[in-house]
């Protein structure tokens, strides 16, 4: 499932496995996936909410609970992030690997004013003293378009608007100019018109740092705008994954073909019934008990996923068929 590419992997993930133990219950959040991120590229992880996309996201920064159990290899920049000790994994956090986390309404220190929370990532990592890295602050602050930028800085989050505190996040994941930002479903909650300006705000950063993404969402039409490959992720498993073009103009696996033409301009069809537990699987192909073309194999074995084209991979018994 590797994309041949000119350059090397920046981030290079292979059969990792993220579980949880929840009293006598086994979670398998993320299931064998295996993926990578090239220089300079945007990879967009879309599914559904609770496939696992945010577990993959803390398992490369190794941000999991003390009840989780992480098995494979994450590779960044040849470290073995899996092996690497607190101290590799603070200079890594932050300074080479970004994140933009999910949700602007409980990420920001309630008790701290914004700019100093956005100071505190930049004197981390950079030696810099208070009045440079309150100047570096205005900048981001300037460039992400936040109102009145100096003035902003000494507001706490609740005095801010969901879109400012967006502009705040996006100023934390990107101050040290990461070569890898993850982005965790940036425009959920928001409006059309500020899913517009954050979707603008995260490209253009992204080719200003000349940065890779990681971009996780539940939203086609975000992925669509942002990304130059999708990985479609369903039950802690990758099931498709390939060109962006590719992914929204052919698409070969059912759950793709059923998320895309759910879309408000694809038809708006349901996927019939719910996400399986992921404490709860069902046997045999995980998409099955919602597949509209599902066959009597689909139940009995769990497919491997396959190359079906040039860098284009599907896990379904049945790709070609529509």
């Amino acid at each position: 499932m590797v994309t041949m590419q000119a350059s090397s992997p920046l981030l290079s993930i292979r059969a990792l496995s993220t579980y949880f133990q929840v009293k006598e219950t086994v979670v398998k959040a993320v299931d064998d996936v295996s993926l990578d991120i090239y220089p300079h590229e945007v990879l967009a992880l879309v599914g559904e909410t609770g496939c696992g996309k945010s577990v993959l996201a803390l398992s490369i920064l190794r941000l999991l609970p003390k009840n989780s159990q992480i098995e494979g290899s994450i590779r960044y920049k040849g470290l073995e992030i899996l092996e690497a000790s607190e101290e590799e994994l603070r200079k890594l956090r932050g300074k080479e690997i970004g994140m933009i986390p999910q949700s602007q309404a409980t990420s920001l220190n309630p008790l701290l004013k914004v700019g100093w929370q956005v100071m505190e990532v930049i004197q981390l990592h950079k030696k810099v003293g208070k009045l440079e890295a309150q100047e570096k602050v205005v900048n981001l602050f300037t460039r992400l378009l936040l109102p009145d930028p100096a003035k902003r800085m000494n507001y706490y989050p609740h005095q801010l608007s969901g879109g400012m505190r967006q502009r705040v996040l996006v100023s934390m994941g990107v101050a040290c100019k990461p070569k890898l930002i993850l982005v965790d479903e940036p425009t959920k909650g928001l409006d059309a018109v500020l899913r517009k300006e954050v979707v603008t705000m995260l490209g253009e950063q992204a080719a200003e740092n000349s940065s890779s993404m990681l971009l996780i969402t539940h939203d086609f039409s975000v992925a669509a705008v942002l990304a130059d490959r999708i990985a479609v992720m369903y039950a802690g498993e990758i099931v498709e994954m390939g060109s962006a073009c590719g992914i929204l103009g052919k698409p070969r696996h059912p759950y793709t073909q059923s998320l895309l033409d759910s879309l408000p301009g694809r038809g708006f069809k349901p996927i019939p019934g719910f996400s399986p537990s992921l404490s709860l699987l069902p046997p045999g192909c995980r998409f099955q008990p919602r597949c509209r073309v599902a066959c009597p194999n689909c139940a009995a074995l769990h497919p491997e996923i396959a190359e079906t084209g040039a860098n284009h991979y599907v896990r379904c018994f049945y790709a070609d068929r529509s």
